[in-house]
């Protein structure tokens, strides 16, 4: 249970950020996020395609593949709940879960993502990204450091 309202928890964090977002003017866009001596701004970007707007001409595989994926990764989760330990998968998978539950209610209910953050460093020049972006790559990399982990644990069991 404390898996889903983690899950809750980081959908509604982002959502309440995209919120906001959403209620500012236009030309109070952009704004550097303080504390970051300009190499970060807040920015006001509606993505309505995958991330850097790849697939944009096709609405319905834009919202139907991650909802799929999503299902499958939910899917994933509620089989491990009733196994003890396994706290870095589930981790992963509520981490993954919760980001992108945020983006599909945008994709969903506004027809697009709400992206937020520029980074204006080496390669994240390029992208304006939101919160739920972050938790889904944070979740995948806790998930393959925890199947790293598992697969060492197996080997060095068996040698």
């Amino acid at each position: 249970m404390i898996w889903f309202l983690l899950i809750a928890v980081l959908a509604i964090l982002d959502l309440t950020i995209k919120h906001g977002v959403e209620g500012m003017p236009d030309e109070e866009f952009p704004r550097e996020i303080p504390g970051t001596k300009g190499k970060a701004e807040l920015r006001k970007l509606h993505n309505d395609g995958f991330p850097l707007g790849v697939f944009r001409e096709f609405p319905e595989l834009v919202r139907c593949l991650p909802l799929l994926v999503t299902s499958l990764l939910t899917a994933r989760l509620s089989l491990l709940l009733p196994k003890k330990g396994r706290t870095l998968e589930k981790l992963g998978l509520a981490l993954t879960i919760g980001g992108a539950a945020s983006n599909l209610f945008d994709r969903f209910f506004r027809r697009y993502v709400v992206d937020y953050v520029y980074v204006g460093i080496g390669p994240l020049k390029k992208i304006v990204f939101n919160l739920g972006d972050v938790l889904i790559a944070l979740g995948g990399i806790v998930s393959i450091t925890a199947s790293a982990v598992r697969a060492a644990a197996r080997f060095f069991r068996k040698g």
